[in-house]
């Protein structure tokens, strides 16, 4: 088969577009580079393939390194066809050496890949929607729209009104008001919908068939998903050009755990890294962990369940990629694992005071489920470990709100302060012998 032709505007012109075609992942059947999704003969989702030969000839550390400080020196692995992406400085967030976190928890090699921190919606969903949007407008859509648990809604909302492109979201009714917010300030048209988020894609599916719009999660899903990839890339060059041993991460629809995967998998084809053996664990909220069960229960299938869990950035009940993340897992002696909405507060709270990044739910879930699989003895202290934190806590302030102190009142006074330092003394000598018992 033959590329798609790309429509050429004054934005969109190609020296090096590396991409080839998209693939089915169930039977193979290839496809033409349009805003597709699904493989008609079997209904199985459809990847963005490259030429990874030529991707071998002209990609090097150098050429890499020399490139923008963002997700889009990666442009050669990314399916975009322009060489003036959409770059509103995405990417290229820390990775932290964990030190405080790493004693309290017993490890001699723990890093803290901190998307809290990018931009320009701070989570990891910034890097798919620059992408995306990228693509969208190379394939010509006017419009873009997702179905988003909120920081999706956010990034696809900030990133089209930086492109000029016009933009309405749909999300759950009940989402965090942080990120309600955080969406209605880029002056999108936004749609809450009076259901979960499964009950949300679904009808984004009706619309975009009907509306013939840009859903970065729908029929731009193939290109938007592949941004994931640059967590995967951005860490191995981060570690000096090699390959974790071992990773943790949240598990949604499970896009972002395969991309980090495919992403490691890029660097070594095409020798920018030595290959070896990457562990890959998985973290969910037990109020929404469908890929968890599977996991526990030995399935090579995933169940649908019905969420109910703080944790609604990863609260999705039927999984587009769980299947794939549950395969992968299990061929790399992973593991995933669930924790209570408890744990997950604890998880949040435990990674601010020692680190000082505060997470929202997601990234207490992936800590609180590193916690868990340390104290099971499933991961070897002298790894070297990266936990994945894809999004900043300021979004779900309602989740820790009760669970943590209060500024101590006083007056303009010297003596009301020593009363108060004295008493905050005393309160922390109480939660050590609590801790201590």
């Amino acid at each position: 088969m033959t590329q798609a032709t790309i429509p050429h505007t004054s934005n969109t012109s190609s020296t090096s577009a590396t991409f080839k075609n998209l693939t089915c992942k169930e039977c193979g059947a290839e496809y033409e580079l349009q805003p597709i999704h699904v493989c008609e003969f079997c209904f199985g989702p459809l990847e963005v393939t490259y030429d990874y030969d030529a991707l071998r000839r002209h990609v090097t550390r150098e050429t890499i390194q020399s490139g923008p400080n963002s997700i889009w020196r990666y442009r050669s692995f990314l399916p975009v066809a322009t060489d003036n992406p959409i770059d509103v400085g995405t990417g290229m967030t820390p990775l932290v050496k964990s030190h405080r976190l790493a004693r309290r928890l017993g490890l001699k090699n723990l890093y803290i890949k901190n998307d809290a921190v990018n931009m320009p919606t701070l989570s990891f969903k910034d890097r798919v929607v620059s992408v995306a949007l990228t693509r969208a407008r190379e394939l010509g859509f006017s419009t873009v729209s997702c179905a988003s648990t909120g920081n999706l809604a956010n990034s696809t909302a900030a990133i089209a009104a930086h492109a000029g492109l016009d933009c309405c979201v749909f999300i759950p009714a009940d989402l965090e008001a942080g990120k309600v917010l955080g969406t209605l300030i880029y002056n999108p048209t936004v749609m809450a919908v009076e259901g979960n988020y499964d009950q949300v894609n679904r009808l984004c599916c009706e619309v975009a068939n009907t509306h013939g719009w840009g859903f970065v999660n729908i029929n731009l899903r193939p290109y938007y998903s592949e941004g994931s990839k640059t967590l995967g890339f951005e860490v191995a060059e981060q570690l000096g050009w090699q390959l974790p041993d071992h990773i943790v991460a949240p598990l949604a629809s499970g896009s972002l755990f395969t991309k980090i995967h495919k992403g490691f998998q890029e660097f070594v084809k095409t020798g920018l890294v030595a290959d070896k053996a990457v562990r890959f664990s998985g973290a969910q909220a037990e109020g929404c962990s469908p890929i968890a069960q599977a996991f526990r229960e030995g399935r090579d299938f995933v169940t649908p369940v019905k969420p109910s869990t703080i944790a609604k950035s990863i609260a999705i009940g039927n999984p587009a990629d769980g299947i794939y993340a549950l395969e992968i897992a299990q061929k790399t002696n992973g593991n995933i694992e669930s924790v209570t909405d408890a744990e997950i507060i604890e998880g949040m709270k435990l990674l601010a005071e020692t680190e000082g990044i505060f997470t929202e739910t997601a990234g207490g879930t992936t800590i609180a489920v590193l916690k868990k699989l340390v104290e099971a003895g499933k991961i070897n202290p002298d790894e070297t470990t990266v936990a994945y934190i894809t999004g900043n806590g300021l979004k779900t302030q309602e989740a820790v709100q009760g669970y943590i102190g209060e500024p101590l009142t006083i007056e303009p006074k010297l003596d009301s302060f020593e009363r108060a330092l004295e008493r905050a003394h005393t309160l922390d000598r109480l939660e050590w012998q609590q801790v201590l018992v």
